[in-house]
C-alpha cells in the first residue's frame, strides 16, 4: 500500500510502499504535483473540483473500464482513501486525494482473474522461448545473453536454461550449444 506524507523539515513529500508485508520503503516523489493527464480526467469525471462517490463510479465504469463498479465499491475506495478525515469532511476526492488513490494498492495494474484457472497447465497457452540464447538460427549461429534478454523483452515468460556444476563444484555454467556463460 502506498501513503504519502511531507515532513515539516523536508520541501518534497515522500511517498511510502510496503513491501512483502513485511517492511516498508520510501521514495522521495519527483513530482509534487499530478501530471496534466490526471488533472484532465479528475476534471471530467469530477463537478467543482470534487469528484463525489456517483463521479468515482462513473469514473470506475468509463475510465477504467470497471464494468462491476457500484456504489460499495466507491464507498470502499473513500472510506480506505479518505480514512484520516472525519465524516463531515468526507464530501469527496479532490485532486490530491484522487491522485494518492491513483498510486493506492486499491487501485492495482491487474485486474482480478475472470476465468476459471482449475484446469492442468497443459490446458494453457504460455508464450515459451526455445532456444532464446540464440541470436539466429540454431544450426549456424552464436550464442549470446543479449539474445535471452531480447526474448524477454519481447514478453517471452519462460526461457530454457541448462545449468551445471562447474569441474570445482563451487559455481554454476549455463551451456547451450557448445558455448558457456559464467
Amino acid at each position: 500500500m502506498a501513503t504519502t506524507t511531507r515532513h515539516p523539515s523536508h520541501r518534497t513529500p515522500k511517498q511510502h510502499f510496503k513491501v512483502c508485508f513485511c517492511f516498508r520503503r520510501m521514495f522521495r516523489l519527483k513530482v509534487v504535483e499530478p501530471p496534466d493527464e490526471i488533472n484532465t480526467v479528475f476534471e471530467e469525471y469530477s463537478r467543482d473540483g470534487i469528484m463525489s462517490m456517483d463521479d468515482m463510479c462513473n469514473f470506475l465504469v468509463g475510465f477504467q473500464g470497471e464494468n462491476e463498479a457500484v456504489t460499495t465499491h466507491a464507498q470502499a475506495i473513500f472510506d480506505s482513501t479518505l480514512k484520516h478525515l472525519n465524516i463531515f469532511q468526507r464530501r469527496g476526492f479532490h485532486i490530491d486525494a484522487f491522485f494518492r488513490y491513483l498510486l493506492n494498492d486499491l487501485n492495482g495494474p491487474l485486474a482480478e482473474v475472470h476465468h476459471d484457472m482449475n484446469a492442468p497447465l497443459a490446458h494453457y497457452f504460455m508464450y515459451t522461448g526455445h532456444n532464446s540464447y540464440l541470436t539466429g538460427n540454431q544450426l549456424s549461429s552464436a550464442s549470446n545473453t543479449s539474445a535471452i534478454i531480447k526474448a524477454l523483452k519481447k514478453g517471452v515468460r519462460v526461457i530454457e536454461l541448462d545449468l551445471w556444476p562447474n569441474s570445482r563444484g563451487d559455481d554454476v555454467l549455463v551451456h547451450h550449444g557448445g558455448y558457456e556463460f559464467i
